[in-house]
């Protein structure tokens, strides 16, 4: 019913950069347009819950970020694509671990209990 796939993880330095991208398609984006609904970027540490990185909204272009990322990283999206991006600039070791993005049909989706929908995830490695 609904596909979201990230890409754009790998291995990176301390300081270096990456853009994830998460590209959305299947039949709820028929009947409720990508467009529609917020987007959100998590991720989860071992053993930890996932956490919130960033989200942004269907309207009114809100993006609210984690204080861990803020500055560093940029939330946006291309509804014309059907794709979210994630711009991570500075890069630190911290921010090791598996990235998910997330589509809500209904909140802005700042916890992950708001997310309608998940991808799969996708892997970052900062070396120091």
């Amino acid at each position: 019913q609904v596909q979201l796939v990230e890409s754009g993880g790998g291995l990176v330095q301390a300081g270096g950069s990456l853009i994830l991208s998460c590209a959305a398609s299947g039949c709820t984006f028929t009947r409720f347009p990508f467009s529609e609904h917020a987007l959100g970027w998590f991720r989860q540490l071992l053993g930890k819950e996932r956490e919130f990185v960033a989200a942004i909204s269907s309207r009114d272009n809100l993006t609210p970020y984690a204080d861990s990322v803020k500055g560093r990283f940029t939330i946006s999206r291309d509804n014309a694509e059907n794709t979210l991006y994630l711009q991570m600039d500075n890069l630190k070791p911290a921010d090791t671990t598996d990235y998910y993005c997330a589509a809500a049909r209904l909140s802005l989706p700042t916890s992950a209990n708001y997310a309608d929908y998940w991808g799969q995830g996708t892997q970052v490695t900062v070396s120091s």
